[in-house]
């Protein structure tokens, strides 16, 4: 392979590249629009999720009880609120 050939193999292959990366049709898994209850809902595992760590680690001595307590009950308040808003839009 010549110089020239193996320039012009790099030239094809920077410009087949930059057409996959920059075409603007190029969509490899089209998403739906999120509602507002997949939101919550992703929400709802979050906090579901912070309260098992939040547990754990208490468990684990890495929280003094009254932290652990204040922040429990916020995540809680907010899972509550949360939860009901996800059950307004449900029965909507």
């Amino acid at each position: 392979m010549t110089t020239l050939e193996g320039e012009l193999a790099g030239l094809a292959l920077m410009i087949a590249l930059f057409i996959y990366t920059f075409w603007p049709e190029n969509v490899f898994a089209s998403q739906r629009e999120k509602t507002r209850l997949d939101f919550l809902l992703e929400r709802k595992e979050q906090l579901y999720e912070n309260l098992r760590d939040l547990n754990f680690e208490f468990r684990a001595g890495k929280y003094p009880e009254e932290d652990f307590a204040a922040q429990r009950a916020q995540l809680e308040r907010e899972a509550a609120v949360l939860l009901a808003e996800i059950e307004h839009l449900q029965q909507a």
